[in-house]
């Protein structure tokens, strides 16, 4: 799992590119589930992402693997929020 959680120093990280494609289509398709369905907020988050974490556990990939890296990918969001806070909030786009 360190090929999915390590960043790449170079220009295509996939790392990176694949946090792109969840903050650009993911996040916002979650909410507007969320929205439609009258759900609480958060819901399709947290469950979607046990059940995408359980398709690993179902191709054989060790609990405590999956663990270690989900660990290692919110340490690294936990550290790019408080960069964004001591910056003054997230990027919010090209001017």
């Amino acid at each position: 799992l360190d090929q999915l959680t390590d960043h790449d120093p170079g220009d295509d990280c996939p790392v990176c590119r694949a946090q792109d494609v969840v903050v650009a289509a993911l996040l916002p398709a979650a909410a507007a589930w969320e929205q439609y369905s009258e759900l609480p907020r958060f819901a399709v988050a947290i469950n979607g992402a046990a059940e995408l974490l359980g398709v690993m556990l179902e191709d054989g990939i060790p609990r405590d693997e999956v663990e270690v890296a989900l660990s290692r990918l919110l340490d690294d969001i936990e550290a790019r929020i408080a960069e964004n806070d001591a910056l003054g909030g997230p990027p919010q786009g090209t001017a």
